[in-house]
């Protein structure tokens, strides 16, 4: 049913996706009144290093909005507006995006339909290996076409899929210069976009310098707009504490700010756009030979969980237990895990599963401790340590030998994908806006052929797939439901709390989508 999937290092589904499709976003507000600056700087905090710009690559791919283009572009109210596309139509099989007309590359080349499908072509063949790239693109096969003369790229699905133009029509476009130099995207830009890398720093700062003449923006936008900034600098700042006190003092002009540090903002004449977030988003390790590969010890464990206090410590005192994969804003988003949870004597649960407890020792079962390997990382989010903390106490209450690891996102990243060795990972994410991107992450094959690095194994989960991909856009959401449902009774993975962080500025406006991402061609610098 599934599209198999290169081997990747991913972190999307626990940090903000990479790729946000198309879903709901925001407009900065602020009591900024002052005069326009025209062709200023403005400065970016971000909360990790980009190692590779790479718009198909794992972490490139949260920096490609500044230097590429899609053929289609989300609006903060979930819909679609034009991109480097003027047109389209799709089925549930076919989607024809048809191009405007002088759109050039940032060599000054022009972007013709045979480069564009070059591109999808490639971000789409599993032998490269784009980590970045199968975060948006849907999981059937597709090929593209090109007709340069009536400058349309035709993309056919192997299979149905909902979602053609939300996927397809959301990839960054690289030009043929960086296709045939792929190793070159790492530290250099070679897109239609906004914005061009000019320098690149290991660890930081990046900067971005504008595109005269650009005209192809989200509904047209352009590069001409006063206030539009000439550069952008992207500085390193992984401590969200660091970023709020930089916001303050003028030391950034915009940051993500997320936890109780946003109360020190709150008042304070910045812009904001609100983003909803998944905090504490939870996987466990079902691969062959993990304790948790057991579905009732998983669902024992989530029976002793205190939601309400997890979801507190989350988000400040303030939280609320998510009930879904995905934030609020995304397509098809429900109330699903309190009616699907399993809600067990948890003590019990294991008992009936062959689960004995002898004086002094954990439960065991055919001789195996219940030990478990917990996993979190700060660099996911400022309060997962304290999550992870008071989920080992629950689970040490209840008999198991918990080993609580705090990690760098590197080494959280290489026990994911490449060692395994975890039982129980904690991170942050958005989710994906269309329920199809929990597909690689929840079926399919482990790494490295795939993305599913917590083993999942749910057939409920895949049957129910297999018939959402057939229903046209959303008329299929009742299905995806039914889907995460499965999923939440077999306690494959657990969201702990809705979450709220904020996109601020300093003397600036600007729009996000969907996850907060910035729309660069939003972004005005006041005085």
């Amino acid at each position: 049913m599934l599209r198999r999937t290169p081997p990747a290092a991913l972190t999307a589904a626990l940090t903000a996706s990479a790729l946000a499709l198309s879903g709901c976003g925001g407009v900065a507000r602020s009591s900024t009144t002052t005069p326009l600056v025209d062709r200023g700087t403005v400065r970016i905090a971000e909360s990790s290093e980009t190692p590779s710009f790479d718009p198909y690559s794992t972490f490139g791919a949260s920096q490609a909005r500044y230097a590429y283009d899609s053929l289609v572009n989300p609006a903060p109210d979930g819909s679609l507006v034009t991109g480097l596309a003027s047109s389209w139509r799709a089925t549930a099989t076919r989607a024809v995006f048809t191009l405007r007309a002088g759109v050039t590359c940032s060599d000054g080349t022009a972007l013709t339909a045979s480069a564009v499908a070059r591109s999808l072509t490639y971000a789409a063949d599993p032998d490269n290996q784009l980590a970045g790239a199968r975060t948006v693109l849907p999981n059937v096969p597709f090929t593209a076409r090109a007709d340069d003369r009536t400058r349309t790229v035709s993309v056919e699905a192997g299979a149905p899929f909902p979602f053609l133009v939300r996927t397809i029509g959301l990839l960054p476009v690289v030009c043929p210069a960086g296709l045939d130099r792929p190793g070159s995207l790492a530290r250099a830009t070679q897109g239609t976009g906004p914005y061009v890398l000019t320098r690149y720093s290991p660890g930081g700062p990046y900067e971005f310098t504008v595109r005269d003449g650009y005209s192809w923006g989200p509904a047209g936008a352009t590069t001409a707009e006063r206030g539009l900034p000439a550069r952008l600098v992207l500085s390193v700042v992984p401590q969200t504490s660091t970023a709020a006190n930089l916001l303050l003092t003028g030391g950034v002009d915009i940051a993500r700010v997320s936890g109780p540090d946003r109360a020190r903002l709150t008042g304070r004449g910045l812009a904001v756009s609100e983003v909803a977030t998944v905090v504490g988003l939870t996987f466990f390790n079902q691969r062959p030979g993990r304790i948790l590969a057991d579905r009732a010890v998983r669902r024992a464990l989530v029976s002793a969980l205190d939601r309400e206090g997890l979801a507190n410590v989350a988000v400040g005192g303030t939280g609320t237990p998510a009930e879904d994969f995905d934030a609020e804003g995304a397509v098809c988003h429900a109330d699903l895990a309190e009616a699907h949870l399993p809600a067990l004597d948890a003590a019990e649960a294991l008992r009936e599963a062959g689960w004995t407890r002898s004086a002094g020792g954990p439960p065991a079962k055919n001789g195996r401790e219940l030990r478990l390997r917990l996993i979190t990382s700060p660099d996911l989010g400022p309060t997962l340590a304290s999550v992870a903390e008071l989920m080992a106490r629950e689970w040490t209450a209840l008999g198991a030998q918990v080993e609580l690891v705090t990690e760098s996102l590197p080494a959280l990243v290489n026990a994911m994908y490449t060692t395994a060795d975890f039982d129980v990972v904690v991170g942050s994410t958005p989710g994906f806006a269309l329920p199809a991107g929990f597909i690689p992450f929840f079926s399919g094959p482990a790494p490295a052929e795939g993305l599913n690095f917590a083993g999942v194994s749910d057939p409920e989960y895949d049957a129910l797939v297999a018939r959402a991909l057939r229903e046209p856009d959303t008329t299929g959401c009742a299905t995806w439901n039914r889907a995460a449902a499965a999923l939440f009774r077999s306690a494959d993975a657990l969201p702990i709390a809705e979450g709220r962080s904020g996109v601020y500025g300093h003397r600036t406006t600007f729009t996000t989508t969907f996850g907060g991402q910035l729309v660069p061609t939003s972004i005005r610098l006041h005085q």
